[in-house]
């Protein structure tokens, strides 16, 4: 038996993944592929659903087509992927950093981006066993200091690779740390000329690999950073990069993917004077009528939204009022009439010009739209638009 803890809606539109990946298409140069970024469960969207409905854009004739690449976090989101029926290649942007992930990328003929020469020496053995060849994908680090291989390492990377000739680098990649910044412009751009030196040094050594260093916000404020291929994340799911910077239009006419709705519980007056749940950290001004919300910080809806968050109701704003609580979160409807047990508010998106966007959301949360896709994507979904 299935036990759902929650009265949640989080609600996947494919049909909007599909419009904002043709829109993000549409700025890569021709040359560039238009890689989407379903690591991490698609950002809470759904790994497979959400692959399912781009590789369907090759079936209804969409003038953009359907990806030929994908890039995943693990080896397991990849072998699910192929399990699932999704060709194409698909790129592990954590690599082979466990035991079993080599034969995962045999078997499911996975990409692993590989970081240190010490991911290629047991793929190079696993894939002689197998009789196989294995093809991977170089990280450098050109300024984010996380993975990757440095100036220091390449000598090393070059003896590696000759020395195990059935593991082919098919590509280059590396990672923008500041591309969401309109103020630190110079710094993408340092970013990529280091990248590009690589590059360059990986062809020399007789490796013609493709080259990728943009994400959402590297293409849609640099595209002429595509180079071979834009990896594009978050913004495939709705959100814009330069949402609150002076670059903002450029993200213009992204559709937001997620819309997440909890039940109203119950509807009741909150007299003047009267506080409201735990710690009794809002106190009614006048009387009011509030609505009890069936979410809470165990739905993945942050304590940290109290008395500052708003949801949409019957089209219009209300605001938290007091804590939020595991699983109830109460909203001042004192301007909003109609409102009864059963009926549902918006936490996420909703209609017309008052949907909660996802960047609203984040900043009340102080957080990131990643955080909030990943997290109240953990609820039962339920997908709309074509798969």
């Amino acid at each position: 038996m299935t036990i759902e803890y929650n009265h949640l809606r989080c609600i996947i539109d494919l049909d909007a993944l599909c419009a904002n990946y043709a829109l993000l298409q549409s700025m890569s140069p021709e040359s560039a592929r238009t890689i989407p970024v379903i690591k991490a469960d698609a950002y809470g969207h759904g790994l497979c659903e959400c692959a399912h409905a781009l590789e369907s854009l090759r079936s209804r004739a969409v003038a953009t087509g359907s990806p030929t690449t994908y890039a995943v976090g693990t080896a397991e989101e990849g072998a699910n992927l192929r399990e699932a029926g999704v060709g194409g290649r698909i790129l592990i942007l954590l690599g082979n950093q466990h035991s079993r992930d080599e034969a995962l990328c045999l078997e499911h003929a996975l990409t692993p981006v590989v970081s240190r020469t010490g991911q290629i020496r047991p793929l190079a053995a696993a894939a002689r066993m197998a009789g196989l060849h294995a093809d991977i994908a170089l990280k450098f680090d050109t300024g984010m200091a996380r993975l990757g291989f440095t100036d220091a390492d390449f000598g090393d990377l070059v003896d590696v690779l000759a020395s195990h000739p059935n593991v082919r680098p098919v590509w280059a990649v590396s990672h923008l740390a500041t591309a969401d910044d309109p103020q630190q412009e110079s710094f993408v751009r340092a970013q990529a000329r280091r990248f590009a030196a690589f590059v360059d040094k990986v062809r020399a050594a007789g490796f013609p690999v493709r080259a990728s260093i943009a994400n959402s916000a590297g293409l849609i404020g640099y595209p002429d950073l595509a180079m071979d291929g834009a990896r594009v994340g978050i913004a495939m799911y709705g959100a814009n990069p330069f949402a609150g910077t002076v670059w903002e239009e450029k993200g213009a006419g992204l559709r937001q993917v997620m819309r997440v709705e909890a039940p109203v519980y119950q509807v009741h007056r909150l007299g003047k004077g009267e506080s409201i749940s735990y710690g009794r950290t809002f106190t009614a001004q006048e009387n009011m009528t509030v609505a009890v919300l069936g979410i809470g910080y165990a739905d993945g809806y942050s304590r940290g939204l109290s008395n500052k968050a708003e949801v949409q109701i019957h089209g219009r704003r209300a605001r938290i009022v007091g804590r939020v609580c595991m699983q109830m979160t109460a909203v001042d409807v004192s301007h909003i009439e109609g409102v009864k047990p059963g009926q549902y508010a918006c936490v996420l998106g909703g209609d017309g010009d008052t949907g909660v966007t996802s960047e609203e959301l984040a900043g009340w949360w102080g957080t990131i739209p990643y955080e909030v896709f990943c997290l109240l994507g953990l609820n039962r979904r339920e997908f709309v638009g074509e798969t």
